[in-house]
């Protein structure tokens, strides 16, 4: 059963896929390297990992692109990264369309790849925006195209992964060295040997998704893919695949225990031994239901693409001290920092810093800048606000940043205002999170608008739905006369926030 890629009705080999990814390589070696990287604008599927397997063949950087993005901003990534060469699925190419053209270097290098029917239905996608149109070239020509010997395997490079940008842009996060870190395997990289099989409906353009993915790989595992997350789909793919591991995020786990229990009990889902959660803080309450559920399989890390997974928690963790995401690894530093830079007492909350100690430096592409305004004495931090308590175990409980986690999705204010303001009636908004039951934060604006002819809100889901990515589009909007401001000008986004989270616990 192992070594194998599964998405839909479809299963391929790991050595089919690496013989195709091998003349596609040779493709795009022949084509002149495409500057180092590769985009790949694809969700969930067969296609994915074989493009990025070419990539690594080819000595090449892949990119992993959000596929929710609009037009611009695909565009925006290609532009800053280089790439010279974008391996799509067909429907999106054909969503962007013209603009995306009209947007990006003509020496762009564009690979259309069908998109399969599984996802045709999934996503409601016609047989013709699935296809690509005549002439293009396509992932099936790119592979025949490549012949002679297949190139040397290399070691897998570190993906460019981008997050959402505090300035209104998603930045590149870069790494210099191999992704296959020497050393001892400490959590969850210790999850994965050569028996693992490993299910995943967590987009791979995150980086945790796509490590799990890389991972399973490397030890010619089993992968098993969904384009899009369904709580039912998931526990009868568990049964049919006997999955070992697998990634959730938090609204993922709440969906599944959501389900009547005749479903629950209707899958065989013992198979199971690491359920890993991160990117979004995980109720303790769901984590307790779901350890009930499935026995102490369940795990947690805090990280992020900027530092990697810097704690390890276990089902057991999680159970004696309610909240934690456990304790540093042993590759990795930690430290609570206050507003000076200096350590905190133990269980006194300040600003998280951690660094791992085994992973290559890492850098924004084309803004060193930036990285300088998050690193103190190499240590890098999320924005996120916690405490240490006696033993060492980290718990969480507020957000320094602006940053807004929506089903485990990072999302940046500054885009979403900048896109607001766009419009002729907004004087001034801000953009900031409110709890949600299903998805942890749902994204709210406060804004002022003109006296005399004010926006409504049909008028601003309209315009906003036309410039950012669906799942920004705020769901909440709250007309207000003056945004709460500090005396240097600042908009006091905690006084907005405030209302919507009394009486929880934590501020995220």
């Amino acid at each position: 059963m192992n070594g194998l890629v599964v998405c839909g009705q479809v299963s391929l080999s790991l050595s089919d896929l690496r013989a195709s990814a091998g003349q596609a390589a040779n493709a795009l070696i022949a084509n002149g390297g495409s500057d180092g990287r590769v985009a790949l604008l694809l969700r969930n599927s067969i296609d994915f990992v074989a493009a990025n397997e070419a990539a690594r063949l080819a000595g090449l950087v892949p990119v992993p692109i959000n596929w929710h993005f609009n037009a611009a901003e695909v565009a925006y990534v290609l532009n800053d990264c280089g790439a010279g060469a974008l391996i799509a699925h067909s429907d999106l190419l054909n969503a962007a369309g013209e603009e995306l053209l009209n947007l990006v270097s003509p020496s762009l290098k564009i690979i259309w790849v069908p998109t399969p029917s599984d996802m045709q239905a999934s996503f409601g996608i016609s047989a013709e925006q699935a296809e690509p149109p005549a002439g293009a070239e396509t992932w099936e020509s790119l592979c025949a195209a490549g012949t002679g010997p297949l190139p040397a395997p290399s070691q897998p490079a570190f993906p460019v992964i981008y997050t959402s940008g505090t300035t209104g842009h998603p930045k590149g996060v870069v790494r210099k060295g191999a992704a296959a870190t020497p050393g001892t395997p400490q959590g969850t990289d210790a999850f994965f040997t050569s028996q693992t099989r490993t299910l995943l409906s967590a987009p791979m353009y995150h980086s945790a998704p796509n490590r799990f993915a890389q991972r399973t790989l490397l030890f010619d595992g089993t992968l098993v893919l969904t384009s899009k997350f369904d709580a039912e789909e998931t526990l009868a793919l568990i049964e049919r695949w006997k999955i070992t591991t697998t990634f959730l995020v938090p609204t993922m786990m709440s969906r599944i225990l959501r389900l009547p229990q005749a479903v629950l009990d209707r899958y065989d889902t013992s198979s199971l031994r690491h359920v890993v959660t991160a990117g979004a803080p995980c109720p303790p309450e769901i984590k307790r239901r779901l350890i009930e559920l499935w026995g102490p399989v369940v795990y947690e890390f805090y990280g992020a693409s900027e530092t990697g997974a810097l704690t390890h928690c276990t089902s057991e963790d999680a159970l004696a001290r309610p909240g934690t995401v456990g304790r540093c690894q042993t590759n990795a530093r930690i430290a609570i920092l206050d507003e000076q830079g200096q350590p905190c007492p133990t269980g006194t909350s300040g600003e998280i810093y951690g660094v791992r100690v085994d992973y290559p430096e890492f850098t924004y592409l084309n803004r060193p800048e930036e990285r300088d305004k998050v690193v103190v004495d190499g240590l890098i931090t999320g924005g996120d606000i916690g405490y240490l308590d006696a033993d060492g175990y980290l718990f969480i409980n507020d957000r320094k940043r602006d940053m807004i986690i929506s089903g485990g999705v990072n999302i940046y204010p500054a885009h979403i205002e900048a896109a607001m303001l766009q419009h002729e009636k907004v004087l001034d908004c801000a953009v900031f999170g409110v709890p949600d039951q299903d998805r942890g934060e749902q994204v709210a604006v406060a804004y002022e608008t003109t006296p005399d002819d004010p926006v409504t809100e049909d008028e601003l889901r309209t315009h906003i739905a036309g410039l950012i990515a669906k799942y920004m589009v705020p769901r909440l909007y709250v007309k207000t006369d003056t945004l709460p401001r500090d005396p240097s000008g600042k908009i006091q986004k905690r006084r907005l926030r405030a209302p919507y989270w009394e009486g929880s616990d934590s501020n995220i």
